[in-house]
């Protein structure tokens, strides 16, 4: 029985794609240049912040130091 309702509840297809679309342009059509612009500086703010992570754990592993594995370790002293 289950099954048989998820079976009816499937992805839409073609017709049923274009019709979110039309609707979707309907209702948004005027703010599409908005939105588009909000989100593509949204995805540049978190790319940036990406990066600004990656470089802080890059100098901060840089910072520490390396330990060899032949070295003894109580022979290192912390600064």
């Amino acid at each position: 029985m289950t099954t048989q309702l998820l079976g009816m509840f499937g992805l839409p297809g073609g017709l049923e794609w274009g019709v979110i679309l039309v609707v979707g342009l309907l209702l948004f059509g005027r703010r599409l240049p908005d939105i588009a612009r909000s989100m593509g500086k949204s995805i540049v703010e978190f790319k940036k912040g990406l990066k600004d992570v990656r470089s802080e754990i890059e100098s901060e592993s840089d910072k520490t130091p390396r330990i060899s594995p032949h070295e003894d370790p109580a022979k290192i002293v912390k600064e």
